[in-house]
């Protein structure tokens, strides 16, 4: 599918109104803005808010002493001529491989469905309170772009075996079922889960940055050894 497009090697979203999460500042307890993994539209990058509708979890409270709650894993319909790449099974599995305090701060985990307002604003994940959603990517593994992709953006799905082309103005970035897994398990998944751990940032770049760190240190290099592709981005 060819997305809605600008600049900065991203698709472009459309101004709309749409219900929003509700907005208060968190400390160990409550709830921020709701934070994007935002590479594939301009959106939170630039500081915007992601404003498309979605179910909103609210934290489960949890008292001194008493027992973590079982972590939820909801699954909807990803959509017409869309894939989740991960199932239920996979993030379960995933959360538990993280130290301990980092998989009790973690309530949902909602594979989301794509949905009109959703492809005018495309995103692979988002964290809101201590939930987690992860959103559909394109049936046949390949997003296009009008521009050339950032550095960043690149080396980081370069990173998990995205493979990037160029054909005239047009840019393709391709992945296979077992890249595109990886990417959401070790990547997404991590990124998102590290802004539901971030209880000291409250700046968004600052949070972000945060956020990438926990994604490499926990995601990446807690996996690395797994992965059968050769990548030049590591050092010996």
């Amino acid at each position: 599918m060819q997305h809605s497009r600008f600049s900065n090697g991203h698709p472009v979203q459309s101004g709309r109104q749409a219900a929003r999460p509700p907005v208060s500042a968190r400390r160990s307890g409550g709830r921020r803005q709701a934070s994007l993994h935002q590479h594939r539209g301009r959106g939170l990058a630039s500081g915007r808010v992601f404003d498309a509708p979605e179910r909103w979890h609210e934290p489960v409270q949890r008292l001194p002493g008493g027992p973590v709650p079982s972590l939820r894993v909801i699954v909807e319909p990803a959509g017409a001529g869309y894939v989740h790449p991960v199932t239920a099974d996979d993030v379960r599995e995933r959360v538990l491989q993280l130290p301990q305090p980092f998989c009790d701060s973690i309530d949902v985990v909602q594979l989301s469905r794509m949905t009109r307002k959703r492809r005018l604003f495309p995103c692979y994940g988002m964290q809101w309170g201590t939930a987690v959603y992860l959103y559909p990517i394109e049936e046949s593994l390949q997003e296009f772009y009008v521009c050339e992709p950032r550095p960043a953006q690149r080396i980081e799905t370069e990173m998990y075996g995205g493979r990037w082309e160029q054909s005239g103005g047009l840019w393709s970035l391709s992945w296979t079922l077992e890249t595109i897994r990886d990417f959401y398990l070790n990547n997404v998944l991590i990124h998102e889960i590290g802004h539901v751990n971030d209880r000291r940032n409250t700046n968004f770049r600052r949070r972000e940055q945060y956020a990438d760190w926990f994604a490499v240190e926990y995601g990446y290099r807690a996996t690395r050894s797994l992965r059968r592709r050769p990548d030049h981005h590591d050092t010996p």
